[in-house]
């Protein structure tokens, strides 16, 4: 019997040493990230099988990104970026009671950050096993990066349609500019396009669509970012 505990013990210990080499590896790229700008990450890598995708992406630094597109993007996902450690615990309590009241999932409750560590290393199928690993890059980015270089990067590297990357690509998709000649309500359209970007460019004047761009230029002037 104690033969039997001490080799189930070393198993834990060894899957345990295994798992933290494994976050040690995102770790070390996450401090990259302080000065690297990604041109790859795992939802491009994700969306590779559609073979007719051409990844259209350019950079933008902060700085040369708007003001409106930030507080737009915001307000639409994540009202409480400036004053949460990665998780916002009452959108996630607000999503699980709507997911259970509609009998399937329609929110996630996940934080911009959340978001980032999924787009940049982990692949969108759900599972309780990447969300234990987006848990972990959450806290690691919350820990080693900014807000201003956390919102940096999700704004240069969240999909905005089929082969659409970054805000820069965005502006210049949708409406032929530059991502600083966008006005408030334009950033508000984008923004409000997030949650299915593929869909939404398929239906970009759709009712739907209208209702949550008016619902997040309301909002856009509550909302604070990193200056």
């Amino acid at each position: 019997m104690k033969t039997i505990c001490k080799g189930f013990f070393l198993i834990l210990l060894v899957g345990f040493s295994l798992y933290c080499i494994y976050q040690a590896e995102h770790l070390i790229k996450i401090i990259s990230l302080r000065s690297h700008n990604p041109k790859y990450t795992a939802m491009m890598k994700f969306n590779e099988k559609d073979r007719l995708q051409q990844i259209n992406k350019e950079w933008s630094d902060y700085s040369n990104i708007s003001g409106q597109i930030k507080k737009a993007v915001l307000a639409a996902e994540d009202a409480k970026f400036m004053v949460h450690d990665g998780f916002d615990f009452e959108a996630m309590e607000a999503a699980l009671k709507k997911n259970m009241k509609y009998k399937k999932v329609r929110s996630g409750g996940s934080t911009l950050t959340q978001q980032l560590a999924k787009n940049i290393f982990l692949s969108p199928k759900k599972s309780i096993y990447r969300k234990i690993d987006e848990a972990f890059i959450t806290i690691m980015m919350e820990t080693v990066l900014s807000k201003k270089r956390i919102l940096e990067l999700y704004l240069n590297n969240v999909e905005w349609g089929r082969g659409v990357y970054g805000i820069e690509a965005a502006s210049r998709h949708y409406y032929g500019v530059t991502n600083t000649s966008l006005d408030a309500y334009q950033a508000a359209r984008l923004a409000s396009m997030l949650t299915n970007p593929r869909g939404f460019e398929r239906n970009i004047g759709s009712e739907y669509l209208d209702e949550k761009t008016n619902i997040i230029f309301k909002r856009m002037e509550l909302v604070d970012y990193p200056k």
